[in-house]
């Protein structure tokens, strides 16, 4: 072998082992990020991968149900008729919409003890910050009123 080839040989091989490298990393890293979103009923139906897998789960914060605790958060999401208890200790505070009533999206894993241990958290406003609905009669037809004003011409004489 010449020693041009064994010179591209091995520069071929150590970018193969490059890009495999950062291949690898891609998809450890997307894998890692990916998270499922799932309803507090299906993730109930999930049975033993509910403990392996990253999930998402949303809800209503049960009124009178958070209790912060420095850092951490407890607090109960509702969904139809199901309860969820969440454990919130992310690095962030949650956010200033995260209170009754007002919808949370709970990032992370359930425990074995049947707790959702959140690492993220996000909220809307409450439904009191709605805007209100109208209280007008839809059957009745809407009165547009206009006003024609007619000019008179006089004939011009020359």
């Amino acid at each position: 072998m010449s020693r041009d080839t064994s010179k591209y040989l091995k520069f071929g091989s150590i970018t193969a082992l490059i890009l495999l490298a950062i291949g690898y990393l891609a998809y450890t890293g997307v894998q890692e990020s990916k998270s499922y979103y799932v309803t507090i009923k299906e993730l109930r139906g999930m049975g033993d991968s509910a403990y392996i897998k990253r999930l998402r789960v949303g809800g209503n914060v049960q009124p009178g149900s958070i209790k912060r605790t420095g850092s951490k958060v407890e607090f109960v999401l509702v969904e139809n008729d199901q309860l969820l208890n969440v454990v919130y200790s992310g690095t962030e505070a949650p956010p200033d919409t995260f209170k009754d009533k007002s919808q949370a999206l709970a990032q992370g894993s359930l425990g074995h003890d049947g707790v959702f241990h959140a690492k993220q958290l996000q909220a809307k406003c409450a439904s009191k910050y709605a805007p209100q609905q109208l209280t007008a009669p839809v059957n009745e037809p809407a009165r547009i009123m206009t006003e024609v004003k007619v000019a008179s011409v006089a004939p011009t004489t020359n």
